[in-house]
């Protein structure tokens, strides 16, 4: 089976969902990351050069006027004997429709947070109603994520819930709770409202002064959160370590008490997917401190496998980064559980294989 994924990008940090689908997949991937007038093969660049010759030659024959650069596209998508079509984002395939007018491959769309979620955003991609006309099978990472799409009118033989997997090597990772240290690891956005976990982290240092908060990941509200811990004199308590690698994530995981993130539906109505951060944190075997928030109930049972407050509930967040604090016989159990959880529903064997399938049976 050829695989040809579309992305608007190519290697951005937080997509690493992408980089398992190119990477794990069974058939050969064709990589087209890009927008507009930009879309180009991985690994063979521009497509209006691959695609010269072919269409030359059919404009010669059928005196056809000179292709689009659509056209282009689904020429390299011949050349290459593509069977289906994999679209990363709802909304970037709302921006191939044009593509997918000419093609009459099986396409896939796979949803993944934002994209189901800001008003903006859906109402500029008309509601979704060609993309989900035009789809073969819509994935969704959450149940409140499935939810949104059957409301936009996505039909329910269309619809399939599907969760990232985390890669195999968290879990290898075996934390040893040693350090009095919370981790969160994402990008700086309103969704991710980091500034409320610093809020709530500040309330612990009362009792546990030697206590810390990593923060890893890079975006438009860290400025504004380096304020807000200046401003609350937490300079010693809160770092910022920018982007950082799978290994170095790995490797705090293992010296962290737990994993913290404060996510919400943002103004705009911004939500997650289900936070991969999360899964790979809690496939390490680190209980997860979150809120009751898009597919993260789905993966994470509160005093189960992690503690889960109300969006904005700034003193259960406190509450409970001091519960795992106090008790780390109880943090054990959470992250023990956790691993355990993960291992058996969500590891990332089983959302291959199901996205395999997927892929397999739109062409059958």
């Amino acid at each position: 089976m050829n695989i040809a994924i579309f992305s608007p990008s190519q290697n951005a940090y937080s997509e690493t969902f992408i980089q398992a689908h190119k990477n794990y997949l069974k058939g050969k991937v064709f990589y087209y990351y890009g927008k507009g007038n930009f879309i180009e093969l991985e690994g063979e660049g521009g497509l209006k050069k691959e695609a010269s010759f072919l269409t030359k030659l059919i404009n010669k024959v059928f005196k056809k006027p000179s292709p689009t650069y659509w056209e282009y596209i689904a020429a390299s998508l011949k050349a290459h004997k593509v069977n289906v079509i994999l679209i990363e984002y709802g909304s970037h395939a709302h921006h191939l429709l044009p593509l997918l007018n000419i093609t009459k491959l099986p396409v896939i769309v796979h949803f993944h947070g934002f994209d189901a979620s800001i008003r903006d955003i859906i109402k500029s991609c008309n509601y979704y109603k060609q993309v989900f006309l035009k789809a073969s099978k819509v994935i969704a990472v959450s149940r409140v994520m499935e939810r949104a799409l059957l409301n936009l009118g996505c039909p329910i033989d269309k619809l399939v819930y599907n969760v990232y997997g985390p890669c195999k090597e968290f879990e290898l990772v075996s934390p040893k709770y040693n350090k009095k240290q919370f981790l969160s690891v994402g990008r700086f956005t309103d969704k991710k409202a980091p500034y409320y976990a610093i809020k709530a982290f500040s309330k612990v240092i009362n009792k546990h002064p030697d206590a810390k908060l990593l923060f890893g990941g890079d975006g438009v509200l860290l400025d504004a959160c380096k304020s807000l811990v200046k401003q609350l004199k937490l300079e010693n308590h809160i770092i910022f370590l920018g982007v950082i690698t799978q290994q170095a994530y790995m490797d705090l995981l293992q010296e962290s008490m737990a994993f913290v993130q404060h996510s919400i539906v943002a103004e705009n109505g911004d939500s997650e997917g289900t936070p991969l951060s999360i899964l790979e944190a809690s496939a390490a075997g680190l209980p997860v401190i979150s809120t009751i928030h898009a597919g993260i109930p789905d993966i994470i049972a509160h005093n189960k496998t992690g503690l889960l407050s109300e969006e904005r509930d700034v003193e259960a967040m406190s509450a409970h980064m001091l519960k795992v604090l106090d008790d780390v016989a109880f943090a054990k159990r959470l992250g023990q559980a956790g691993k355990e959880n993960i291992r058996t529903h969500f590891n990332m064997e089983l959302h291959i294989e199901k996205l395999n399938k997927i892929l397999a049976n739109a062409t059958q």
